[in-house]
């Protein structure tokens, strides 16, 4: 567990990630994080829970019409 201090910038407030949870989720300064309300609390991640859920539409369609994508890329 970490400890995250909130910390004024300008007229808003921050957190600071420390190195390690950087690494962890795999991103660095100027990367986009999402603040995602569970049933639990928070849950903060570098992956767009909308554009997942597009996606996960998207492949799902692709593998029912396979067929007829196959006959639109000819």
């Amino acid at each position: 567990m970490q400890n995250l201090k909130i910390t004024a910038i300008g007229n808003s407030a921050g957190i600071i990630l420390p190195k390690e949870v950087l690494a962890r989720l795999k991103v660095d300064k100027g990367d986009t994080l999402f603040l995602v309300e569970t049933p639990d609390g928070y849950r903060i991640t570098p992956h767009d829970p909308v554009f997942e859920e597009q996606m996960a539409v998207a492949r799902r369609i692709m593998k029912e019409r396979r067929a007829v994508l196959r006959e639109l890329a000819k």
